[in-house]
């Protein structure tokens, strides 16, 4: 059995509680468990080496990109981040609407942001800004409207991002899932939302393998930890004996697909490869920032080295990775939280986008930030914003676009698009684009065989092309 079991707890305005836990279920074979979870997937290449990149000049430069696919890192601020604060600062607007936080230059001549992301700002010719996002609701907190761009779950739920690229354009490696969720699984959705599978089923949900202390929480039957599992001899050699056996009395054709599929994950090691960080370069784990940082009484951990393990994961071969970074539900205590989760946003976001320049792959993966609304203009009595699904920000990079631009415009208290509002179909809609999917061509049939096109808004955004 594989069980990924969190420390900590945390707290959302809804009033639940968070535990992360994540128990794939044990196959018994030979005295090893593999993963059930396999047969809610439908297919799951060897991390590159975090020293320099392949295909680079001697001054480091990447000259060809080392991947054969797409992908997409979608980055989900849960909770709803306040837009004012972070990416459209309105320095004019009375006090009770500005808050705190000053805007400052970036090193693109006229776009502003927070003074809390210097190190976004000192590359923002690598981003771009969406300021004028519209078209979220606010049902309380339902994420699966940034993952599919339809609000409704459960029964009502829409394919997410990451399933339907799963559906349509399958994995890269039979070793490696085309869509892992580094979200932890919780008892809260918006924190540990990777998005739904929906009508297309549970082999096109995210793989979710693990949170937190990552591989050192990875245990096997028979006390085989994170060390024997690395010692790939071993664990082979066992895996081999018994494929042996079964092949011999004609067992392991008989296994089912995704039986088999389990094997093939083991026997590779290459998505255990791309998961351990701690064969990174310790100087590049410390440009992204290690493990988790100062958690806050009511807030998650936040989990710094996830920026990292989803580049790695990306260039393993999985094509579109979600993760979920800390909890900006802050209806209290706006500015304190912002303090001191913005710098870290800023850090491992900054360094993500570097690190897919540096390695060439800023025309193969597109990265997406963004939450499921924004934050009311007015600073309520207890020095926070609530929730506001009028306008909200994504920002964008890497994905062969055109960056270094604001997209849209709010009014002067951030209420409100006036100008070029965006909804959120339009931003997934760029993103299938980004990986090669053509959302105007491609369907797929649903529940009862109906043909469905992935988004109804298939426009899109024609500033980025």
């Amino acid at each position: 059995m594989i069980r990924f079991l969190g420390r900590r707890q945390a707290q959302f305005c809804d009033g639940l509680r968070r535990r992360d836990f994540l128990q794939i279920g044990s196959l018994a074979l030979g005295g090893l468990a593999l993963p059930q979870l396999l047969a809610a997937e439908e297919g799951t290449r060897l991390a590159s080496a975090d020293a320099s990149p392949s295909g680079t000049s001697p001054s480091g430069a990447p000259t060809t990109s080392p991947l054969s696919h797409r992908g997409v890192i979608m980055i989900y601020l849960a909770g709803g981040p306040p837009h004012q604060d972070m990416f459209d600062l309105k320095p004019q607007a009375p006090a009770e609407i500005r808050g705190e936080f000053r805007p400052i230059q970036t090193n693109v001549p006229g776009i502003e942001i927070c003074e809390l992301m210097p190190r976004i700002a000192g590359m923002m010719d690598k981003f771009t800004i969406i300021r004028s996002l519209k078209g979220c609701v606010d049902f309380g907190h339902t994420p699966h409207q940034i993952f599919s761009g339809v609000p409704g779950q459960g029964r009502n739920a829409w394919p997410s991002l990451g399933s339907f690229i799963s559906r349509v354009q399958g994995a890269v490696d039979p070793a490696i899932p085309p869509f892992v969720g580094l979200s932890p699984r919780t008892r809260f959705r918006p924190w540990s939302s990777s998005g739904e599978p929906a009508w297309l089923g549970p082999k096109h949900a995210a793989f979710r393998p693990s949170e937190g202390r990552g591989m050192q929480d990875m245990l096997l039957h028979q006390d085989v930890d994170l060390a024997r599992l690395g010692d790939r001899k071993s664990l082979l050699a066992r895996i081999d004996s018994l494929r042996r056996e079964l092949d011999a009395g004609g067992q392991f054709e008989s296994f089912d697909k995704n039986t088999q599929r389990a094997f093939e994950v083991l026997s590779s090691s290459k998505l255990f490869d791309a998961l351990d960080i701690e064969k990174a370069d310790p100087k590049l784990r410390d440009r992204y920032g290690r493990g988790t940082r100062e958690k806050m009484a009511d807030g998650p951990w936040r989990l710094m080295d996830q920026f990292l393990i989803a580049r790695r994961l990306i260039e393993a071969g999985v094509r579109c990775v979600t993760l979920a970074f800390s909890r900006w539900d802050w209806h209290s205590n706006n500015f304190i939280r912002g303090r001191q989760d913005m710098p870290m946003l800023d850090q491992g976001l900054s360094a993500l986008v570097q690190d897919i320049h540096d390695r060439g792959l800023d025309k193969d993966i597109t990265v997406l930030v963004w939450g499921e609304f924004g934050r009311t203009p007015q600073i309520n009595n207890r020095g926070g914003r609530d929730h506001w699904a009028n306008a909200s920000f994504a920002l964008l990079a890497g994905g062969g676009m055109r960056n270094g631009q604001v997209i849209g415009a709010t009014d002067e208290r951030a209420a409100v698009p006036t100008e070029r509002p965006i909804h959120p179909q339009q931003v997934l809609a760029t993103a299938y684009r980004n990986v090669g999917i053509d959302v105007d061509k491609v369907t797929v049939p649903d529940g009862q065989g109906r043909p469905q096109y992935l988004v109804e808004r298939r426009d899109v955004i024609e500033e980025l092309t």
